[in-house]
Parts: structure tokens; sequence; C-alpha cells
């Protein structure tokens, strides 16, 4: 299983656009096949500042959606609410307790 976060500075002119996207697009994103969980946070401090968290089955189940029409289509909306260039990090599971 691949963890992957990424987060997202927007510009705060911006924000409401984000997350209307966001709410339009979360189902099919976690609909795509090898997606088992999707989650957006807001930073408390910073509300210019998100990160989706998702959870993958693989690292190709992960790459078959950044390949995807819907993928770049979708990122080609997003990413012109940057306020600065988005980070992301691929991680594995060490530990998990509930």
């Amino acid at each position: 299983m691949l963890i992957r976060i990424v987060k997202l500075t927007i510009r705060e002119e911006n924000i409401s656009s984000f997350e209307q996207i966001f709410e339009k697009t979360k189902n099919t994103i976690r609909s795509f096949q090898g997606c088992g969980l999707l989650e957006l946070y807001k930073d408390r401090n910073d509300p210019k500042v998100f990160f989706t968290y998702s959870r993958w089955n693989s690292e190709e189940d992960l790459e078959a959606y950044r390949q995807s029409d819907f993928f770049r289509n979708v990122w080609g909306k997003t990413k012109l609410l940057f306020e600065s260039k988005p980070e992301a990090w691929s991680v594995d599971t060490i530990a998990s307790l509930n």
C-alpha cells in the first residue's frame, strides 16, 4: 500500500474555486482503481495551505491515475490556483494505531 500526501498552497482569492473543484471531483478520484482513501485537509494556521491524503493499492495504480485524462484535466485547472509550487510525498505506513 502507498500513501500519497500533496501540499497545495492556494492563492487566497482562489480558495473557494479550489474547494469547488475538489468537491466536484472527489468521488471520481476516490473511485479510480486502486484508490482506497481520499481526504482533504486544511491547515489550522494558514487557510491557504491544503493537503490531500490518498491511499493507493500500488504505485502502478497511482501512476495510472496520474496519467489519466481526468487527472490532466483537473490538474490543469487546479494548478492555475496555486500560490507556490506543490510538494508531494509517496510514503509507506510503518505503524498505525487505532
